[in-house]
């Protein structure tokens, strides 16, 4: 599978970056049933597979792994609140701080627990037991269960771009299924299709852009900086949006 390559690691990232504030901004402020909110959802499935495969080209590079799983925790906590102003919105429809499960940070924090717990855990069952583990845990944060599997079938695929292309074709599947039969018996069936259709864009669009444009390496200036942006990013930009939740309708 030949790779063209043009797009370096933050340039994807910055894309992603892009894809969630879309998606975040119209659950802030779009009516999440209209056509163009379904639409400008749909665009931000994009960024979970990237931040999941970016996670476990990490934990294979980083430093420090204890400095990573840190960071994770850091600004998971920082996000918290943010996240909750945001879900608040999306849920009720009204301004507010209300407690609707954890953040992504969070669901990244235990995707990198299953990235460790494959790399140490020798006892095959004890392994088994505390992916599952973080797996049930998953379902009360951001991406439950999606981002688990993603990262596990992404650390299993290692640098095989087959078995990568497997791993997103199989999740992204799951995926569309899954929101089919969320939908089945609400819409008629037509619509349910064509929005599981729509879900499964971002995730395919995703593997499409690492599997066919990535270079597979950094951006030549500015990587510390574009680093800490990544993690500031995601708190900051719902923080802005769950503020003015208040004032815009």
């Amino acid at each position: 599978m030949e790779s063209i390559g043009k797009l370096n690691r933050e340039t994807i990232k910055y894309l992603a970056m892009a894809t969630m504030f879309v998606n975040h901004f119209t659950a802030a402020f779009l009516p999440p049933y209209s056509l163009l909110g379904i639409f400008l959802s749909d665009i931000g499935y994009f960024t979970a597979p990237v931040m999941c495969y970016f996670l476990v080209e990490g934990y294979r590079y980083t430093r420090s792994k204890r400095n990573y799983a840190g960071r994770l925790f850091l600004f998971a906590i920082i996000s918290q609140i943010p996240f909750c102003l945001v879900s608040t919105k999306l849920m009720t429809g009204e301004p507010g701080l209300r407690f609707f499960g954890m953040n992504m940070m969070f669901t990244l924090l235990l995707c990198f627990g299953i990235l460790v717990a494959r790399e140490k855990i020798r006892n095959s069952f004890l392994r088994i037991a505390v992916i599952v583990l973080l797996f049930v845990v998953s379902q009360y944060s951001d991406w439950s269960l999606f981002a688990p599997l993603y990262v596990l079938l992404f650390d299993r695929a290692g640098e095989d771009k087959g078995r990568i292309a497997r791993a997103f074709l199989i999740v992204t599947l799951l995926f569309g299924v899954y929101d089919f039969v969320g939908w089945f018996g609400f819409l008629p069936l037509w619509q349910v299709a064509l929005h599981a259709l729509g879900v499964m864009a971002g995730p395919a669009a995703a593997g499409i852009v690492l599997l066919f444009c990535y270079s597979g390496q950094p951006s030549k200036a500015g990587k510390k900086a574009s680093k800490w942006f990544f993690y500031w990013f995601y708190p900051v930009h719902l923080l802005i949006l769950g503020l003015l939740s208040f004032v815009i309708p």
